[in-house]
């Protein structure tokens, strides 16, 4: 079974999700719209990062995944 990894970093106000494990070799591309993708050296999207994310203090971080065919 495949593993999301998430981290929330309150002070930095960033989100960010790996979809595998993170490798070594990476390349971060910016797509303009506050989200930096991850891709491993084939070009693959490996994970995301979320710039400007922010909940409230009070809040905690609830996330719900769903697997669709491929």
């Amino acid at each position: 079974m495949a593993e999301v990894k998430m981290f929330y970093d309150r002070e930095g106000q960033t989100l960010t999700v790996w979809f595998t494990e993170r490798t070594p070799e990476y390349v971060c591309e910016e797509t303009g719209e506050e989200v930096v993708l991850m891709k491993d050296v084939s070009g693959r999207v490996i994970g995301f990062e979320k710039l400007n994310f922010s909940i409230p203090q009070s809040d905690s971080l609830h996330v719900a995944l769903e697997t669709v065919p491929a």
